[in-house]
């Protein structure tokens, strides 16, 4: 219900595809088809005059399939999950890994692991990059105490004191997992006690204090089974949650979108600044134009009603934006061996902390794979969407966080660090809200179809968002 154990790209099979001509196909029955479509993608056929806007993993997945082309903002594919290299003492980034393999790998939105994924989509992505299976280990951690509680918390409550454990389960034999806002199903949902300890402060900082306001979502990210609960109160919890086992490209995401990209027809540099729908025209910041007849839009629902000069008469959905730092430098001695963690609390205001090298030490200059001498980190801190900080301050919030790392002993000395800004992070929805359904159908009607994650406001992480490209892909 609440992007709570959001790991950083993913989802499960409950994605929808959507188009005004009727295409609504769940994930399952469309995973059916992808090896058919694979097949395809050796000879598209170009279509005139139909254009894909965005080469994130969405759009490239759509121009794989369909053979068209791709307008694209920046000057590589990926999107946010896109892969970058910081020599040491080296603050440039790089596309490419150095051929001596000396540098940290960083990705723009921190950590993306792919999960979700049907057999059929497994095997589109490997055509383009071998992965390597991993089993997740995260976990929440409470800085005044100094402890972690393996996720999800409420299945792990023998980590807590008698006092907690016993309130907390009292209060969950008898939840309801009603509400009409986030914050009375988060009440409901795991009672006063763990909503007080944990679930209150971490979303007032996950969500940037739209938790008391914003509608429930994605509750399979937040399991609440009573049988679950019970035998972890007795210290035999067993896996749970939607991302029990991830995946990875083997030589990282740049290397699966790059090989993607190769196989598709993509205009770097092209930034769309306006859509102008009476003469079906897209004008880019570049002063490239192009006549279009359809469009599928993989840019953000609420970006490209503006770029088209639409008006909603619903208010349009709230969403946050992400500062994430990306920092590498010496493994301090008590740097935990979990993949993320979650923060209910920090001084800085950051709400998680994913260790990059510990899903796999190849996030490492080659130098220091062998001897867990260094570590990466990305650490996240959601804003009000478009509250982006100044230049200053997030300088002082990135020296405040290290002190923070430090003190917790996760970092002795700090070889890299290096902000990135993701404009429209998450996306959340006012409770009774229709804006997402006006606005999809509103862009319909001018043959713009949005597909992806963003595009239609939704929770989906990258395998989704491929099979979603994909199914966007028919429309044409």
């Amino acid at each position: 219900m609440v992007d709570l154990f959001y790991d950083s790209c993913g989802s499960t099979n409950h994605a929808f595809f959507f188009t005004a001509a009727g295409l609504c196909k769940d994930a399952a029955t469309y995973s059916s088809r992808i090896d058919a479509k694979m097949e395809k993608t050796d000879s598209p056929t170009m279509k005139k005059g139909r254009y894909i806007l965005g080469a994130g993993v969405t759009g490239l997945a759509a121009g794989v399939s369909s053979g068209l082309p791709i307008l694209e903002a920046v000057d590589q594919p990926g999107g946010i999950c896109s892969s970058y290299y910081m020599r040491i003492g080296d603050s440039a980034r790089k596309t490419s890994p150095p051929n001596n393999g000396q540098a940290y790998r960083f990705e723009l939105g921190g950590g993306h692991w792919i999960f979700g994924a049907s057999p059929a989509m497994l095997k589109f992505i490997q055509k383009f990059s071998p992965v390597k299976t991993y089993r997740r280990r995260s976990a929440v951690y409470f800085p005044d105490k100094k402890i972690y509680v393996p996720y999800p918390l409420q299945d792990h409550l023998s980590c807590l004191d008698h006092k907690i454990r016993k309130a907390a389960l009292s209060e969950l034999a008898h939840a309801s997992p009603l509400g009409r806002t986030m914050k009375e199903w988060l009440r409901a949902s795991f009672g006063p006690t763990l909503y007080n300890l944990f679930f209150a402060p971490f979303h007032t900082a996950y969500t940037a204090g739209l938790y008391d306001r914003i509608a429930p979502q994605d509750s399979y990210k937040s399991p609440a089974n009573r049988v679950q609960v019970q035998r972890g109160a007795r210290g035999q919890a067993a896996k749970a949650g939607y991302n029990v086992t991830f995946v990875y490209p083997q030589k990282g995401l740049d290397a699966l979108t790059q090989r993607m990209a190769a196989a598709c027809k993509i205009h770097y540099g092209h930034r769309v600044e306006k859509i102008d729908l009476s003469r079906k025209k897209i004008v880019c910041q570049n002063g490239a134009t192009f006549f279009y007849e359809k469009l599928i839009s993989t840019l953000p629902l609420n970006q490209v009603i503006s770029l088209c000069g639409l008006k909603t008469k619903s208010l349009p959905d709230p969403y946050t934006s992400v500062l994430v730092l990306n920092i590498g430098g010496e493994r301090g001695k008590d740097c935990p061996r979990d993949h993320w963690i979650y923060v209910p609390k920090s001084k800085s205001g950051f709400h998680r902390v994913g260790i990059y090298s510990n899903v796999d030490v190849s996030f490492l200059p080659k130098a220091h794979r062998n001897n867990h001498a260094a570590a990466s980190f990305y650490v996240e801190r959601a804003f009000s969407g478009g509250m982006k900080p100044a230049a200053g301050q997030i300088k002082k919030y990135a020296d405040l966080v290290l002190q923070e790392l430090q003190d917790w002993g996760y970092i002795r000395k700090c070889h890299v660090l290096d902000p990135t800004w993701i404009e429209v992070a998450y996306t959340w929805t006012w409770p009774d809200s229709q804006w997402r359904t006006e606005a999809m159908r509103l862009l319909e009607s001018h043959q713009i179809y949005p597909v992806g994650r963003y595009a239609r406001w939704v929770f989906q992480g990258i395998a989704d968002s491929m099979c979603d490209g994909l199914a966007g892909a028919d429309v044409f």
